[in-house]
Order: C-alpha cells, then structure tokens, then sequence
C-alpha cells in the first residue's frame, strides 16, 4: 500500500525467498546484526523478509526511525547474507556514513503509519493495548487523510508491491481511509465516523496471521481456514470488549461487517445489518478485490466501483462511497486518447473527468518522462480502465505528485 522508497528495488515476493532457500536460518542475517548498514532516514541497502520469508521493506525504502526498526525486529526480520556483504564493501569504498536523512515527506508518514498499526494491533492481540489506543491511531490517520485526501485515496488504489506480509495491516488502513471519507460524504456525525474507523481498524483482529497466509496463498481456503474466517467477527468482537472498547457503533459494525441485507452473510444471518457495518463491509469488499493476491490479480478498481453499483443500485450507502472515489479514483490506471498510459492524482472538483500523470509514451510504452494531464481537454481524454497492469506494476508516489513535505 504506502511506500515511501525513492531507489530502485528487487523482486521481494516470498515465493521466489523460499525457493532460493533463504528460509533456512543458517542463511539468514537478522535485522540487529545489520544495525550499523541501516541510517534513519535513508534508503535500505537491501530487502529485509519476515520470519516466514515474506517481503516486509524492499531495497530502497527510507527506514523512518528506531520505532519501525523494532517492529521489523518484532516479526524476526532478516536480511540475505550476499547483500548484506555487498552493502558492507558499497559502505567501506564509500566512506561511513553517519548522516541523517531529510525531513520525513508525507508519504513517509503514511509508510509509518503502517508500522504504527503493526505494532497496534499486535499490542492488542496480547493485551498490551487499550480502546483508547485505537482511537488515538485513528486520529492521526485521520489527520493524514485531511492533509491531502487524494493523496491517502491513491496510496490505497495503486498498484504497488506485494508485501503479503503486512496485507492484514494495509488494507485495514486503506478500509479506513474509505469508510471515513465516506461517511463525511454520507453527512454522519464526526464521533460515529470515529467508531467507524475504528472498527475498520480492529474488525480482523482475530484473523491476522490467516490473512496474512491466505494472502499469498495459491490454493482455495481449507475448510479449518473456512471456520476460522465465519468465526472471526465475534471473536474480534469479544475481544474488543475484553480490551475496554464499549462503544456500540464500534462493536456491532465490527460483529456485523460481513452480514447481507436480506440475510445470506455471517456469522449470524442477519436481515438488517447495521448502516455503519454495510459500509464498512462494502469498503472492505471493494479493497479486496482491487488488491492482488498470489493466486489472482488485482481487479480494476473501474470494475470494481461498477460491480458494486451494479450489486447495490439506488443503494444510499453504496452511492456515497461511489462519490468519495469517483468514477476514476486516484490511483487508477487509465489508458488516454493520446495514447498515453496515465494514473489518476486527483479527483475533479466537478464532473468525471480527473487529473492524471503519465507513465508511458503516445504509443503506452512506459517512460521515465512524467506529464500532468486534464482528461476534460479532448486530446487527453480517458478512453477507458488500463487492462494490462503488468509493465506498470509500481508507482512511486513522489514520481506524479512530487516530494510533499510531511
């Protein structure tokens, strides 16, 4: 979701980790031995995997301070013997270095934020955290969100790397990011968006490492897997209760996000589900299918806001958060009349037509060179969603908006 790296990278999937035989702890260089390569504020030397050999932070993100550094140490981070020894001849021929980076940029303050909630979330599952801790992280996201809403719209959208590994953290911050806006536009008072980000938050509580291992898995859920998933809402729920959360929006939208009006969901087939756990379960259906996992690819997130008018018509719900995205939201890709391969950055103030930055040349080859384009101007209209995402697999976001100060 958020990266806040600005070099170049190498393929971090935790696949191709295993099958290089990285897994085995006689190859492995954990993260504290490294201590000396890693600077605050600058780029990793190399690509740091988790306990079970998935991509945490690949080469070239900007380690954003000593809190992080714990977090991946946390999750047994390591790094791979090879590049360790060639970051260490890179650091002797240059010369040591001690300097500290700039300034964080926004968009390393939303890469922390991921962080910030990794280390939430595991504090909750062993109750080393409060309801009141959720509502404080809530209200920093919050504070991101309201700094440039585009931008938090365009970290959740694009297409980005697959840390699998932190899949349960991402996207319960990019569910977040919806559901709040999203009920802005729906008028509903400040403190019930809280409990509603809040819940987006937490509803998964119970379920992290499975989403985490059924993220780059290639093979249908187990039926073990199955149970677990039907269970989840109640459980997260009462574990919430048992960690002081007695707010009542926060707790039914987390017990009821994956019931259906009409019936049909679970865990109890409830006819009526709450307002507040509609929304928040189409947020967290529409993420879903926008993000890639191992065994498919991502939806186009056009297709995915049309199947969710089609699935929900004259839907109130479904309509404010069609609004909140728009048609083309920042970080679609889209093809243009010109030819040019492009991905929305901002939302237009009227109508459906965004603004957008290039990727690729006329002929939709991808290019260095970046243009800002008005799709109202017919030259540079949208002629439709991008079908192939392959070649355009990771946007930096500092390329189309530039550096924004944090």
């Amino acid at each position: 979701m958020f990266r806040s790296g600005k070099m170049g990278s190498r393929n971090g999937e935790s696949r191709k980790a295993r099958d290089t035989g990285m897994t085995d702890d006689t190859r492995r260089v954990p993260l504290p031995q490294v201590r000396d390569l890693l600077v605050v504020g600058q780029a990793l030397p190399f690509r740091v995997l988790d306990a079970h050999g998935r991509l945490l932070l690949n080469e070239g993100h900007v380690l954003l301070d000593e809190d992080q550094f714990d977090a991946l140490v946390e999750r047994g981070a390591w790094a791979e013997p090879h590049l360790v020894k060639a970051a260490r001849e890179a650091r002797s021929a240059a010369g040591a270095s001690s300097k500290v980076g700039s300034a964080p940029s926004l968009f390393d303050r939303w890469e922390r934020s991921i962080w910030q909630l990794d280390t939430l979330l595991r504090q909750l599952a062993r109750g080393a955290a409060t309801a009141a801790d959720v509502v404080t992280f809530f209200d920093t996201l919050q504070a991101l969100v309201d700094r440039d809403p585009d931008i938090a719209l365009f970290l959740s959208v694009r297409q980005n790397e697959r840390r699998f590994a932190l899949y349960p953290v991402s996207h319960a911050i990019q569910c977040a990011v919806l559901v709040l806006l999203a009920s802005r536009q729906l008028g509903w008072p400040a403190a019930r968006s809280t409990s509603l980000g809040c819940a987006a938050l937490t509803m998964n509580l119970s379920l992290m490492d499975l989403q985490a291992a059924m993220a780059e898995q290639d093979t249908p859920p187990s039926t073990k897997q199955l149970g677990q998933i039907r269970l989840h809402p109640e459980e997260s729920a009462a574990r919430l209760r048992s960690l002081g959360v007695d707010d009542p929006d926060w707790l039914a939208a987390v017990l009821e996000h994956h019931e259906h009006p009409g019936g049909g969901g679970y865990p109890h087939d409830l006819a009526a589900p709450g307002d507040g756990a509609q929304l928040l379960r189409a947020a967290d259906v529409y993420m879903a299918k926008i993000t890639a996992r191992a065994k498919r690819p991502a939806l186009a997130a056009q297709t995915a806001m049309r199947q969710l008018f089609e699935q929900r018509p004259g839907d109130p719900l479904a309509l404010a958060m069609i609004k909140t995205l728009g048609v083309h939201p920042p970080g679609a890709l889209v093809r243009l009349a010109s030819g040019e391969v492009a991905v929305v950055i901002r939302r237009p103030t009227a109508g459906t037509r965004p603004l957008v930055a290039t990727l690729s040349d006329r002929k939709g080859q991808p290019s260095k060179a970046t243009h800002k384009r008005d799709t109202a101007e017919p030259e540079f209209a949208i002629a439709g969603p991008l079908e192939d995402t392959k070649p355009f697999a990771r946007i930096v976001p500092e390329r189309v908006y530039g550096l924004v100060s944090g």
